[in-house]
């Protein structure tokens, strides 16, 4: 076992539960501007869609224990990227495909459908992907991870806010209109000050250890926005749907990753150290790319 593997970030019962509470507070808000008919583009465009969730639960996770098991980094740093491949995409994600001109419809569709896709996918991947790998095994095995413990946080931290919050914009949508934005951003500033605050109160950590999850990050985010966008080509997709595709399956909930990681492995450090790099570097690498695209239009139109 590796020196990082024995590292535990500072972060009491108490620090959890408020994470926890911001975390569903940030899902409802995000979830408030989620309407049933984002889900239609299920049947007029499945094939986009479908595409896009094998990249984000099939071919990423699998590039993530793939560098694992080539790169052999420390075992949580393994084991770090799977549950940050395993995480639902990054609420940032639309932003960014209407900077890179990309089918915004299909980037929020897939959002949603990967939020509630990840109920069962985010604890089976972690499972089956962090099993294969003798090293990742050892800890899984260590912790005593229940996938069914893991299904059932999820449900009460992500399900619960994101049905709520879907109830809310079906039922009352001026309520919702009008709430979304500062809903959203309030929720935000306060997730972004917690997470601030955790990592300065654990920044000798983070640097001492940062170093070592640099490449790992870059290849699997690397790995991510190039799956995504070639698949889609691959299948014949407009431009659009391709950078649409290719930032959904890049861009992943970091944070989200950060709850289930102080919620089952105690704060563990490569894994920590590996979804905070993440969320920082996936914002950087994602605005490059999407101000890239947005100097070179499409060939086709992409939906607004």
């Amino acid at each position: 076992m590796s020196e990082i593997d024995l590292v535990r970030l500072s972060f009491s019962p108490q620090s959890l539960t408020l994470l926890n509470g911001i975390l569903a507070l940030v899902l409802f808000g995000v979830a408030l501007d989620i309407k049933v008919s984002d889900f239609r583009i299920l049947a007029s465009a499945p094939r986009a869609v479908l595409i896009g969730m094998v990249g984000q639960f099939l071919l990423l996770p699998a590039v993530a224990f793939l560098i694992g098991l080539v790169l052999k980094p420390a075992p949580s740093i393994a084991l770090g990227l799977i549950l940050v491949a395993a995480c639902p995409g990054g609420n940032i994600s639309n932003f960014l495909t209407h900077q890179a001109r990309g089918n915004t419809a299909l980037s929020i569709a897939m959002t949603a459908v990967s939020t509630l896709a990840s109920l069962v996918f985010t604890p089976f991947n972690l499972a089956f992907w962090g099993s294969l790998n003798p090293d990742t095994a050892r800890l899984l095995s260590a912790v005593a991870l229940d996938p069914l413990d893991v299904l059932v946080t999820i449900v009460f931290l992500l399900g619960v806010p994101a049905v709520l919050g879907m109830s809310v914009a079906h039922w009352f949508p001026r309520i919702a209109a009008r709430a979304h934005r500062p809903f959203k951003i309030l929720s935000l500033l306060f997730f972004g000050a917690f997470v601030a605050g955790a990592l300065a109160a654990n920044w000798s950590h983070f640097v001492d250890y940062v170093g070592r999850v640099l490449l790992v990050v870059f290849l699997m985010n690397g790995f991510g926005l190039l799956l995504g966008y070639w698949s889609a080509r691959f299948a014949r997709l407009p431009e659009g749907d391709r950078r649409a595709i290719s930032i959904e399956v890049g861009i992943q909930n970091s944070g989200f990753g950060l709850i289930l990681i102080f919620n089952f492995f105690g704060g563990m450090g490569g894994m920590a150290i590996v979804a905070a790099w993440w969320g920082i570097w996936h914002i950087l690498a994602g605005l490059a790319l999407a101000g890239w695209w947005s100097r070179r239009p499409p060939a086709q139109p992409a939906a607004a």
